[in-house]
């Protein structure tokens, strides 16, 4: 199957989950996050804020602050994507596609060691990855190569392959519910 072909199928199996499969699902996802070797080492977590279906990652980063972890997550500028720290979640609003964005500009993450939390449509055994398209988490791995990753996924997200390309950069880890 094409990417194109896959990213329809899947993003239809993610529009016909209900409110609470999404909830009960991102729970679990949660509490494996949690509890992950890469999440108790990491002193600063790179998420990302949910969109649509996507699992809920509010908790999981609500739970890092009061962990005491730094937390940032991403802000796009046109193609370029920066982590912005933020302290208190709420303080976002609509940004790149719809996607819940920091409002401030500043403070610039900036902890080469942080855990990066990588959204995706699909994953594999072996780490790899299928984004939605933009390119925006390779480019920003390719830049600061040296980031733990963790990808959280829908158990009909994680594949037996994936095609990949020479600049998709596969994640360490890869949980699924």
């Amino acid at each position: 199957m094409d990417k194109q072909a896959l990213r329809k199928e899947i993003r239809e199996k993610k529009r016909a989950m209900t409110e609470q499969q999404i909830v009960s699902a991102s729970e679990r996802l949660g509490e494996l996050f949690l509890a992950s070797e890469a999440y108790k080492q990491a002193k600063t977590i790179y998420g990302y804020l949910p969109y649509n279906q996507e699992v809920r990652t509010v908790p999981m980063l609500q739970q890092a602050l009061l962990d005491g972890k730094k937390v940032a997550v991403p802000k796009c500028y046109g193609d370029e994507m920066r982590f912005i720290y933020l302290d208190d979640l709420s303080q976002v609003e609509k940004g790149y596609c719809g996607i819940p964005e920091p409002i401030a500009d500043e403070p610039i993450a900036d902890d080469p060691t942080a855990l990066v939390l990588m959204p995706g449509l699909a994953f594999d055994p072996q780490g790899h990855r299928m984004g939605y398209g933009g390119g925006f988490y390779d480019k920003f791995l390719e830049q600061e190569p040296n980031h733990p990753t963790i990808a959280l996924c829908y158990a009909f997200q994680m594949l037996d392959h994936l095609e990949t390309e020479a600049h998709d950069i596969p994640v360490d880890t890869v949980l699924w519910a």
